[in-house]
């Protein structure tokens, strides 16, 4: 295997999984910033934010997952105030995909892969114009999932067709799972990396070798994405895929997408376990490595959106 690695290192690659240690840092320093996702609305990030002041949980970020298609305008301009306000980044999902479309494939026992990508020329100018519409609201950061997707809107951004300060946090459904994928979704212009669930310290830091992106983890995962609970890693993810987001999902817990207001009673629900869950890994990366360092508010590279 020789050869092969060796060509691997010719190209700026590591050579193996050995979980070494990442001295690479977000810009001001810091190697970890915590991520609540699944944030459906703007009662679910009020009670989000409101947990995480009464828990003393310093969060950096928001995500969404049910797409800015799925909110009206003053929905959309509520949560970019209240995020703009608390300088924090609020991150929408870019949709329509597959899974919500007429796709037969995207439900099948082999296709699920198929499910997070944009069908047809239709369909990628829909997810397109759900990014232009959620930037036009102010926010700055949206979730991509399909490479097609990610390399016209970074074009779009270079062109100035999309603000220039617009972020493109790419999904973990986009699944690319080994450095030489992920360094492609870097060269198309993605600002972070949700890595899939499951890989080991290793091939995160194999990654992280071959990447400067910020790395989205998720420390607990919801059920469909493999549930794992993964807290007492959150010392070494941090050592070894630093700069990364510290995600919190929340296992045992409905998949809400789409979601809507006959839902909102359970995302809020959802929203304020997942804050908790955060106090308690949080609490374990304080033991186990108390001197890991944390972003403050307002820390630079965070995608803000504007204020309204």
């Amino acid at each position: 295997m020789r050869q092969t690695r060796d060509f691997l290192r010719s190209l700026g690659l590591p050579t193996d999984d050995t979980a070494v240690t990442s001295d690479k840092r977000f810009p001001d320093g810091a190697q970890y910033r915590v991520e609540i996702p699944s944030t459906e609305g703007p009662e679910v990030l009020d009670a989000v934010l409101a947990e995480a002041d009464a828990r003393g949980v310093l969060v950096h970020r928001i995500s969404q997952g049910s797409g800015g298609m799925l909110l009206t305008d003053d929905e959309l301009a509520a949560m970019a105030s209240t995020a703009a306000r608390r300088s924090v980044e609020l991150s929408l999902f870019a949709r329509p995909l597959a899974g919500w479309d007429t796709s037969a494939m995207a439900v099948s026992s082999g296709g699920a892969p198929v499910a997070a990508q944009a069908r047809g020329t239709e369909q990628l100018v829909h997810v397109l114009e759900d990014i232009r519409r959620t930037a036009e609201s102010g926010i700055r950061s949206v979730l991509v999932t399909d490479l097609g997707v990610l390399k016209v809107a970074s074009a779009m951004r270079e062109a100035g067709d999309l603000p220039t300060d617009l972020q493109f946090k790419i999904s973990v459904q986009m699944g690319l799972s080994n450095p030489a994928a992920v360094r492609i979704a870097e060269d198309l212009g993605a600002d972070t990396y949700n890595v899939p669930t499951d890989l080991s310290l290793g091939q995160l830091a194999a990654i992280r070798a071959a990447t400067d992106l910020p790395l989205d983890i998720y420390v607990e995962a919801p059920d469909d994405m493999g549930g794992f609970v993964r807290h007492f890693e959150i010392a070494e993810i941090v050592r070894v895929a630093a700069p990364v987001y510290v995600k919190f999902g929340l296992r045992n817990a409905p998949n809400i997408y789409p979601s809507g207001s006959h839902l909102t009673p359970t995302a809020v629900a959802l929203g304020r376990e997942r804050v908790r869950r955060a106090q308690l890994g949080l609490g374990l990366l304080a033991r186990y490595s108390p001197d890991a360092i944390a972003s403050v508010l307002p820390a630079e590279g965070l995608a803000v959106p504007l204020a309204g």
